[in-house]
């Protein structure tokens, strides 16, 4: 009877994710639907690009950046965070490849004062130089590990104009060749869109904000009326914090793309553990209450179905494979995103019960003093904005 009882309570969590939260996980919300027209007028901007130690990647992202066929007035300001491997001298042999050595500013980011992150602090740098002499309409605010298409900041300031967004946010593309990446990325943007559903954060009406940090193109008075980075300077899961206070302002727009795309692979589980490990105590308000919730939770919804499904007796199993099965039918069009077998959405429970663990992780690694570490600094700050 309680097996039958939970088998049922997973199936009502189920036909609830996919009846009535946003329709989250038919992955509409995109860039290249919808397209809006362009300004009349093409605004000023300035791309922000913190980095620390991205010497791997930079000439890539920053070559990409300056190879926008914008229209409009344009530059770069990176901030160099301390780096030690030539990050500054890769980005400027990109700028001279692409001959746009005029339109890339290299900021050396001062030393990391007390009550910030470390990638707040460039940003702050940044956005302060960028506004200092000719400020700028809008200000994109993108990781050093992106790769740009040459017409995303086209799309980017039309979306942005067409609907006087304060914030328009692009979930850019996740490398999803290896195996590892396979198991478990698809389910990491499935699983943020579980969290904030796309269609929820871009209702000018409804509470949910949300944004991806890897590119953000923000209105510059708008982010000044929000406090401007200074405002969430201890946040760890920062482009959500920045979302909730650029909603105060005006409407913003989440969506996923394939004109940002990520050049960083994940070769391991490991290390898209520690991704996800980083931030995912924090998006629990550093709770223990909130964690063992959690935990029972994923549980319930991941693990209890095929339990079930399997190993049950009289009616459970029923109820289990249904779950199951409207799990797996849940993450197909995610799947079908990033190119990967549907057989995929039947491993969801596996790929749940990784992703309780990094959660068990994170919370572990903040007791321990090491939390939200980045670039090899531990950030986590219980209560941070």
């Amino acid at each position: 009877m309680i097996a039958l009882l939970l088998g049922l309570v997973a199936l009502a969590i189920w036909l609830t994710l996919l009846l009535a939260r946003g329709g989250f996980w038919l992955a509409r919300q995109r860039d290249d639907r919808d397209a809006p027209p362009s300004p009349a007028q093409w605004p000023r901007v300035v791309a922000v690009v913190p980095a620390r130690n991205e010497a791997d990647v930079i000439a890539r992202s920053i070559g990409s950046l300056l190879r926008q066929d914008y229209r409009g007035a344009f530059h770069v300001v990176l901030v160099d965070d301390g780096s030690t491997d030539g990050t500054a001298e890769a980005a400027r042999q990109a700028a001279a490849s692409a001959g746009a050595e005029a339109r890339l500013e290299i900021l050396p980011g001062a030393p990391l004062p007390a009550g910030w992150t470390g990638k707040l602090w460039a940003l702050q740098q940044g956005v302060r130089h960028a506004s200092a002499a000719t400020p700028p309409d809008y200000i994109l605010l993108t990781d050093a590990d992106i790769g740009h298409t040459p017409d995303n900041l086209r799309a980017l300031v039309s979306r942005a104009e067409s609907g006087r967004y304060a914030l328009v946010s692009l979930m850019a593309e996740l490398s999803c060749a290896t195996l590892a990446e396979r198991f478990l990325i698809p389910a990491f943007v499935f699983f943020f869109q579980m969290l904030y559903p796309f269609a929820w954060v871009s209702r000018a009406d409804g509470r949910t904000a949300a944004g991806a940090g890897g590119c953000m193109l923000t209105r510059r008075d708008a982010l000044e009326a929000a406090g401007g980075i200074a405002s969430i300077r201890t946040a760890i899961i920062d482009d959500c914090a920045l979302a909730r206070r650029l909603k105060a302002q005006g409407p913003i727009w989440l969506g996923l793309t394939r004109r940002a795309r990520s050049l960083r692979p994940y070769g391991s589980i490991g290390e898209i553990g520690r991704m996800v490990s980083r931030s995912a105590y924090a998006q629990l308000g550093y709770s223990p209450l909130l964690l063992a919730g959690t935990l029972a939770g994923m549980a319930l919804t991941y693990l209890v179905p095929p339990a079930l499904a399997l190993f049950g007796s009289g009616a459970a199993p029923l109820a289990g494979l249904a779950a199951w099965l409207l799990m797996a039918l849940a993450f197909q069009p995610m799947l079908r995103f990033y190119r990967v077998s549907p057989l995929w959405g039947l491993a969801l429970p596996a790929i749940g019960a990784a992703y309780s663990l990094f959660t068990l992780q994170s919370a572990l690694q903040v007791w321990r003093g090491r939390g939200g570490m980045w670039k090899g600094r531990a950030q986590a700050m219980a209560g941070g904005a």
